[in-house]
């Protein structure tokens, strides 16, 4: 009776389902590890749910045993265990020899397949002897000031990121589409109809679309800065701050965790120094003489002016130069005037991320 119910699985290749119950053992593992360790619910690992084979998007692996590339027609045809040849549009090509591949199928109905490969050392990249600070604002998503190995500094916005505003531009596509949605939507148990799928597909390519937009603008600017620069120092944000405050929309949507995580992982790739500076005081303090405002600075005001030693500039730039001076790369502050940073707490402390497989 129980091979009679499960008889589809003998349709299928065995390495992928051995692949599976390896999977679904480590994500156990880990989970139970996690509970055990003590650690907290919202940091830990879940474990694995039951997935329906009918709602939830497929997921194969495949080892050496269980895949093959060849040339087919002057293309190349990816083999799978069970006979199944796919014709393969390369993104970029392998630089090794793959040790195994994952075949995955997204919410829009696209598949991809994920090798893994031994990828040769990069190149280092050569010394520059530049720095730069990086603050996230609300006019700009990133505001840079860069100094170089002569001490000038520049405050062009040159490397400023500014808001894309992806999410934006497709909101009201996307808004039209979900609402078709909710007046087609169907009772639980029963089948959806072809027309709410039909806009469930398109809004799914929508919100990857934007997804992809915001990962492209994110790692180019990443990798320039990381080019460009061998010291980088950032305000070490919490994106969880930032949804409790006004900047909550615009910061979602510029995806501003995702630019952080991608200047670390190219700063990490690329061995450049990046410290995450504590922001206390940084938007009141001047960065030419080091004296704090003694009044709280609205967001609307955008000019920082000091009361000490009457300097004004934009108030993101005296941010991002705080930066500078507060990681160590400006010791003497800007124009040679020393900050004083023994006021306010002068904690940094270097990214630490591991670097994925891709």
């Amino acid at each position: 009776r129980r091979r009679t119910a499960t008889g589809w699985l003998r349709e299928g290749s065995v390495v992928a389902q051995q692949q599976t119950v390896r999977d679904f053992s480590k994500a156990r593992k880990k989970a139970l590890l996690d509970r055990k360790n003590g650690i907290a619910p919202g940091k830990r690992a879940g474990l694995p749910r039951f997935k329906s084979k009918r709602d939830s998007t497929a997921t194969l692996n495949y080892t050496t045993r269980g895949f093959s590339l060849y040339d087919d027609d002057g293309g190349t045809r990816l083999r799978l265990a069970g006979g199944i040849g796919i014709p393969v549009v390369w993104s970029r090509p392998l630089p090794g020899k793959p040790s195994s591949v994952r075949v995955s199928q997204d919410t829009d109905g696209h598949w991809y397949a994920s090798f893994v490969v031994d990828k040769p050392a990069e190149t280092p990249l050569p010394e520059t002897g530049r720095a730069i600070g990086i603050d996230p604002g609300v006019s700009t998503l990133m505001t840079c000031a860069t100094i170089d190995g002569n001490g000038i500094v520049d405050e062009t916005g040159a490397y400023d990121l500014p808001h894309p505003e992806y999410g934006r531009k497709a909101h009201l596509e996307l808004a039209r589409l979900q609402r078709r949605m909710a007046k087609e939507r169907r009772p639980k148990r029963q089948k959806p109809s072809n027309r709410y799928l039909k806009n469930k597909r398109r809004a799914a390519e929508i919100q990857r679309r934007v997804q992809r937009q915001r990962q492209d603008t994110a790692n180019k600017w990443a990798r320039r800065i990381v080019r460009d620069h061998d010291n980088i120092a950032m305000e070490d944000f919490k994106p969880k701050f930032l949804a409790k405050t006004t900047m909550a929309r615009k910061a979602a949507d510029g995806a501003i965790a995702s630019v952080k995580h991608a200047l670390e992982w190219q700063a990490l790739k690329h061995s450049r120094t990046l410290r995450l500076v504590n922001p206390s005081d940084t938007t009141k303090r001047c960065a030419h003489c080091g004296a704090i405002a003694k009044h709280r600075i609205p967001l609307k005001e955008r000019t920082f002016r000091c009361d000490s030693c009457r300097m004004s500039r934009a108030r993101d730039k005296n941010s991002a130069l705080n930066m500078l001076c507060r990681a160590g790369f400006i010791p003497d502050g800007v124009d040679g005037v020393n900050p004083r940073w023994d006021a306010v707490p002068t904690g940094t402390r270097p990214a630490n991320r591991e670097i994925p497989r891709l």
